[in-house]
Parts: C-alpha cells; structure tokens; sequence
C-alpha cells in the first residue's frame, strides 16, 4: 500500500505538533491547559471493538479510523482500542480460539502488548495502524517490519509476548467485550458515548461530531453542525462484518446464497 509511510509520516508530525503547541503555550493559557474548569466539555468516548484479521476490522481502521488525526478530530475524542472481537474462551478459561486462526491470536495479543506497553494513544496507534495496514495487503506475516518503520523499540512488546503477559490483557479484553451492552454481534463493533453505531459504523465521525457539547468544534465537524449535510441514497449491500461465530466457509456461502438471490433466473431459461 504506497501510501502507507506517508500516513505514518504524518502521524507522527500530528504527535510532534501537538506536544510542541502544549510546551509553547503562552502562560495566559496555562490556567486552561493545568487548570480545566467544572464547566469544560469532556471528550466523546469512542470505543473500536476488533479482531486483528476481520478484513473489515482492518479496512475501517486503515481507511476510516485514522481520520480522527485529521482537522483535530481527536482532541474531542477518547478512543479506546479492544482487540479481542469474537474470539471464543474455552471452558478452561485459558485457550482461546480465534476466528481466522492462530495468526490472529498472534497479531490480537501483540496489539494488546502495544498498548499496554505504549499507553499513549499517540505512541500505539501509528504502530498498529502499521500492522492493520499489512493486514490490508495480506502481509501481516510482516508485522514485525513496523518496529524499524517507526523507529521503535521492540523488547517492551517482545517481553509482554514470551512472559504471558499478553495472553492476561487478551482475557481483560475478552472480560470487557464480554460486558458489553448491549452485547456485540459482530465486528468492527464501534461505540459511541455507550451507544453502538450498528452497521452504520462508517459514519462515526458523524455520531461524534453530534454528540461533542464543547464550543471548539473541530473544522471537520462543520458539515454535520450546519445542516449541509447531503443526502445520499443508500445503495442495499451485505453488512461489511464477520459474525461471531461464522466461520469463513459459512460466510461464503452466505455470499454465494445472496448473490443468487438476486438473479431472475426466469429469462435465462
């Protein structure tokens, strides 16, 4: 994907402008910065629940999720990432059996290090939008080249992996999925200040510019505030979701049955 390094790039340039716009705050903004009063606006929760290999997972991070680093989205934003999905939890409440295979429970519990071991957004997301973004190109089984891309140190992730570290934050992410409600049917499950954005999780920037009480609206919100918004006609389509407990062959079917359903078989005889 060519455009991979430009968007990591400018990640890291969005990390780099906002700790130097925070350090270079003249003194008169201090009392806002340290200070917040009872009256400011707090963030819009969003909350990702996903699955390392769901092709949707991946595409809605990749190509939709990043936008909250554009036009300042993401100072009116507390994401929260949950890579766990529909990964299943056997009775002996230790192994686990994810839907696409063991590389994703590889890639799940590794994103999970990333952010126990990067607990700054913007130190874990370039990385696992770096994974996301191999997944996309099915070069996962190159996760690793994202250490050198971003210039990161690998032993913290590494560690977390070979003490078993990780598979404890994946059982914290099954716990927390577990708890949703209401419970999730399928990934990408993307909620918004505790409401779940069903099959219309595309349009999430819309749900957050809407429920965002602040007075500094980001530039990006504009057309959802000033009732410009067009309306498009919405064109009927499969849901872009893996099912929990769908296996890939079954899912398929479901593609080949809703394919052929569409068809007036009638003037082909």
């Amino acid at each position: 994907m060519a455009s991979m390094p430009i968007k990591l790039l400018l990640l890291g340039f969005y990390v780099c402008l906002f700790g130097f716009a925070s350090s270079s705050s003249s003194s008169s903004d201090l009392s806002e910065i340290s200070l917040p009063s009872s009256s400011a606006s707090p963030k819009v929760s969003l909350g990702f629940y996903y699955e390392s290999l769901c092709p949707y997972c991946s595409s809605f991070l990749v190509n939709h999720l990043v936008k909250l680093f554009e036009d300042d989205l993401i100072s009116i934003v507390d994401l929260h990432l949950s890579p766990w999905g529909n990964t299943k939890l056997r009775p002996d409440n230790v192994t686990v059996v994810c839907q696409h295979g063991a590389f994703e429970c590889l890639l799940d519990t590794v994103e999970a290090c990333a952010i126990d071991a990067w607990p700054k957004l913007s130190d874990h997301f370039p990385f696992i939008y770096c994974v996301e973004s191999l997944v996309t190109e099915h070069k996962y089984d190159e996760w690793e080249t994202c250490y050198e891309k971003l210039n990161l140190n690998s032993k913290p992730v590494t560690d977390c992996l070979s003490s078993g570290h990780g598979n404890k934050l994946e059982l914290q992410y099954a716990a927390e999925t577990s708890a949703l409600q209401p419970p999730h049917k399928y990934v990408p499950w993307v909620v918004v200040d505790g409401q779940p954005l069903y099959e219309d999780y595309e349009n999430f920037i819309s749900y957050i510019c809407k429920a965002y009480k602040g007075n500094k609206t980001p530039s990006a919100c504009a057309k959802y505030t000033s009732g410009k918004t067009s309306h498009r006609v919405k064109v009927k389509r499969s849901p872009l979701v893996c099912r929990k407990g769908v296996s890939m062959w079954d899912w398929l079917e479901h593609i080949k049955t809703s394919f052929l359903s569409r068809i007036d078989i009638t003037g082909l005889l």
